[in-house]
């Protein structure tokens, strides 16, 4: 059984950083795709950000050129760099396994103003 499970939230002040990370156990984790969403109060959940098996990454025109993805196979870990944080960032943030099509528990991310 695939598990995903996120950590590294927390709350932080506007123009903050954090570090999400998310661990995978049960899967092939090095050949599989890998995302992240979130989800504000009252909102839809939406994508963020995507890393594929060969390192290609895909961003939210919302996040660019302040977020990272990036993963490491040894570890079974996706991260995501998060810099420049601003209040509207705030939500629980999951990960996703697109080919195993498993979502962990999130993390809650708050950026206070």
């Amino acid at each position: 059984q695939v598990r995903l499970v996120e950590s590294g939230g927390g709350l932080v002040q506007a123009g903050g950083s954090l570090r999400l990370s998310c661990t995978a156990s049960g899967s092939i984790f090095r050949i599989n795709s890998m995302g992240w969403f979130r989800q504000a109060p009252g909102k839809q959940r939406e994508f963020v950000a995507l890393i594929s098996s060969g390192q290609n990454t895909n961003y939210a025109d919302s996040v660019k050129g302040r977020f990272t993805i990036s993963r490491d196979n040894a570890k079974n870990t996706v991260y995501l760099q998060m810099n420049s944080l601003k209040p509207e960032d705030t939500g629980v943030y999951y990960c996703k396994d697109y080919v195993e099509g498993t979502w962990g528990q999130g993390t809650q991310v708050t950026v206070s103003s």
